[in-house]
């Protein structure tokens, strides 16, 4: 179970996100639409799991990929917004397939 502390980062770590991945859309997200659905920390706070909704553009593999290209960079500027924390951690980006999933399931009820 998440501590408060781990819960406030995750929420933290998941809006600088969104911000950094609307502000850089373009060149990071190859013009797509992302955004972060979820942020899990681990307990010492080393690794981050994202999850993201990938939407209108090019093929979701190809913009993670790219995204996972670019996590150096992503990692950088997050731990210039984010400096009351000592350590940043490394970040492991998934797409969040729980929407395609449930339309999936909307769509096998409605047959």
């Amino acid at each position: 179970m998440a501590s408060i502390r781990q819960n406030k980062i995750e929420g933290v770590i998941q809006e600088e996100l969104s911000t950094f991945f609307q502000r850089n859309a373009r060149e990071v997200c190859l013009g797509a639409m992302v955004s972060v659905t979820q942020v899990r920390i681990t307990s010492d706070l080393s690794l981050a799991r994202c999850y993201l909704s990938i939407f209108a553009g090019p093929d979701k593999k190809d913009v993670l990929a790219n995204i996972q290209l670019h996590s150096g960079t992503i990692r950088g500027e997050l731990g210039k917004r984010l400096k009351n924390m000592r350590k940043i951690p490394e970040f492991a980006y998934f797409i969040d397939d729980s929407l395609d999933y449930a339309m999936k399931i909307e769509d096998l009820l409605k047959k």
